[in-house]
């Protein structure tokens, strides 16, 4: 792993955190409030789409 360290290359994780922090940096917590909220509203209307779907 450090051989592939000194060429340049990076692990999963350390990708992932990067593109969460640049994402973060560029829109901002209003941009997780909204899609936090859009995920919500989808998750309450699959649930409320099963209810139906039982009678």
């Amino acid at each position: 792993m450090l051989s592939e360290r000194k060429r340049g290359k990076m692990t999963v994780e350390e990708a992932g955190r990067l593109g969460g922090e640049k994402t973060a940096e560029t829109h901002g917590p209003e941009f997780y409030s909204e899609i936090g909220h859009k995920g919500g509203q989808k998750v309450k209307r699959l649930i409320e789409e099963g209810k139906e779907l039982e009678k």
